[in-house]
């Protein structure tokens, strides 16, 4: 295992794009199913901004500021059936641990009823760790509804995530449910398979895989590029760099012991929660974004 690597880096702009997200359709979309009051504590005061105009339905002046605007206004449109897809598969399939990897600006440890009997463990990079702890600090940290949520900084490039799972108490002899959320796009195919090899040697019988991850879709890439060459900041440094189709991905979790059980795309989540309008559907970030469940049938057998 490398040392932990400490170098100042940006914490990550996606992971604030996401809470932005989440914190326009809070209250707003999916009435029922879909509710985040934390998201919009997490953001500063210029990061609240965007979301308080979209929720106003007033898109400011400005090509730079009008940018931000509808890239706020997108992800909102795309986390609310991710939200929930990831959410009710949560439910779906108790277990005594969470790990969150990549976590950024999750927010389920506190503010998921359901995880008052399991550990939660939150496994991202060290700086964008301490940006998220700083923010959680901020006015005073918010009750944790989990059993107990612990910070496990983590730079894959360098360091060995069971080694730091390990040091973090998690129990590899237990069921683990594993949670991949938005961090799939930006790793290169070789570390997506590192990952999976060392989430099935520290899974127990009884552990799932919850996996959020991009479709190929010319569409969705020459959208993100063509945000990014206008000079929007939220995805500046953050390239897509795999993306898989569904029966490529399937191939690639049974090669690791794992049965997928569903995978759906987020327009069809969407669709049946009546969450986005006629504007949105149809969108290529919807169509392209799925969130599949997997088991570990290998050690389930």
């Amino acid at each position: 295992m490398g040392a932990v690597d400490d170098t100042p880096r940006t914490a990550s702009r996606t992971a604030v794009l996401v809470c932005q997200g989440r914190a326009v359709a809070d209250g707003r979309a999916a009435p029922g199913r879909f509710s985040d009051r934390l998201a919009a504590r997490l953001l500063s005061t210029d990061e609240r901004t965007p979301v308080d105009e979209v929720r106003a339905g007033t898109p400011p002046d400005g090509f730079r500021a009008r940018t931000t605007y509808e890239s706020v206004r997108a992800c909102a449109e795309i986390m609310v059936p991710r939200t929930v897809a990831i959410d009710d598969a949560l439910r779906a399939h108790p277990a005594p641990q969470l790990v969150v990897l990549g976590a950024g600006l999750d927010t389920r440890a506190w503010r998921l009823p359901e995880l008052a009997h399991t550990d939660v463990w939150e496994v991202d990079h060290p700086a964008s760790q301490r940006d998220k702890r700083a923010r959680l600090a901020e006015d005073g940290e918010p009750p944790v509804v989990a059993r107990s949520v612990r910070f496990a900084p983590v730079d894959l490039a360098v360091d060995d995530l069971g080694t730091a799972l390990d040091g973090a108490g998690h129990e590899a002899s237990l069921p683990t449910a594993w949670l991949w959320e938005g961090v799939v796009p930006y790793l290169a195919r070789e570390e997506v398979r590192a990952t999976l090899a060392a989430l099935a040697a520290r899974s127990a019988p009884g552990s799932i895989l919850v996996l959020n991850y991009q479709a190929p879709s010319a569409k969705a890439t020459a959208g993100r590029l063509l945000t990014r060459l206008l000079g929007s900041s939220v995805t500046a440094g953050e390239p897509w760099r795999s993306l898989w189709k569904p029966q490529h991905m399937a191939a690639l979790l049974t090669e690791h012991g794992l049965r997928v059980v569903s995978d759906d795309d987020l327009q069809s989540l969407a669709d049946a929660l009546g969450s986005v309008d006629g504007s949105a559907r149809g969108s290529a970030s919807l169509r392209s974004g799925r969130v599949a469940v997997a088991e570990f049938s290998a050690l389930l057998d």
